[in-house]
């Protein structure tokens, strides 16, 4: 399958029409109704409805139009991470970390002693699933990833396994958290166990989270009714439907403690709270020396902080 054909067929998705389809893509109409005709081909199916005006898709066509677009994402985002890697030099050290990390950790933890030692860092914030992460680091697209741990965490047990070697950074705490009322308690809380269902903003399944809210409910509060509102790959996109007032969830205490200080979170039940760990993962075979540097810059601030 040509990639020239996808771009083809979202073109003509968006256009609905094949002459102008073939003027935005810069084609005569006939190669590209034959391209798109090859494409059907190829797929074995007919994607384009061309009985009607203007054009629509056959149910196979809605399918593989969600699809496509998948396939496009991870080919331009492959591209962009072959470049970022030919384009990075022995001195430029390369991480990976979700946007919640690098607004809190990173940023008071890595970013200061990085600037210090003239380290120059690419920072990739990503909304990757868990496991992309660390299949990432094990296939050379970052140099290092920025993660939280937690004992419910299975998804970095391929690095355990290979030896790949960690460094703790610091610890935060995942709280239950709240929008306040005027009164500062919490808009929503747990009542006792057999009692109404909460309304929880939650992690999706792909989110390093996500264990970690289902150890807190198991371990910490079995029994207790909950109703998942909405699922979320971010910390962020959580936080920010907790600000909504849709219902309560967990979040990093980083992430949240502005809103504390301030009242407008309240912490649902400190018991419900569990520690994460925040740590460092890196490929021991790495032979970048600014790597080394600020590893070890790293690792006598923690030790300094312990």
């Amino acid at each position: 399958m040509d990639i020239i054909w996808l771009k083809d067929f979202e073109a003509l998705v968006a256009c609905k029409n094949f002459s102008r389809a073939a003027e935005e893509r810069n084609v005569s109409q006939p190669a590209f109704s034959r391209r798109i005709r090859a494409l059907e081909n190829e797929i074995g199916v007919r994607l384009i409805n061309r009985e009607t005006l203007p054009l629509t898709l056959t149910p196979a066509g809605e399918v593989f139009l969600s699809q496509s677009r998948i396939m496009l994402r991870t080919y331009e985002e492959t591209i962009e991470r072959c470049q970022t890697i030919d384009a990075a030099g022995e001195n430029v050290i390369r991480f990976a970390a979700s946007q919640s990390l690098y607004m809190t950790h990173y940023k008071t933890l890595i970013g200061p002693l990085a600037s210090e030692g003239g380290v120059d860092t690419d920072l990739n914030s990503t909304s990757w699933a868990a496991d992309q992460f660390v299949s990432a680091l094990q296939q050379g697209y970052c140099d290092v990833i920025l993660t939280y741990w937690h004992p419910s965490m299975d998804f970095l047990g391929p690095l355990e396994v290979a030896n790949f070697e960690h460094l703790t950074l610091s610890t935060d705490r995942y709280v239950p958290v709240s929008r306040s009322t005027p009164d500062g308690a919490p808009e929503f809380s747990f009542p006792k166990a057999g009692k109404d269902a909460v309304p929880l903003l939650s992690y999706g399944a792909v989110s390093a989270l996500r264990s970690v809210q289902e150890f807190a409910l198991a371990q910490l509060l079995p029994g207790q009714k909950v109703f998942v509102v909405n699922q979320n790959a971010l910390a962020n996109s959580v936080k920010a439907m907790i600000q909504e007032g849709f219902g309560m969830g967990w979040l990093p205490l980083s992430l949240c403690r502005e809103e504390i200080k301030r009242g407008r979170f309240a912490v649902v039940d400190d018991r419900l709270a569990t520690d994460l760990e925040i740590r460092l993962y890196r490929d021991p075979r790495s032979t970048k020396p600014t790597l080394d540097v600020l590893w070890n810059k790293l690792r006598m601030s923690a030790l300094e902080t312990a």
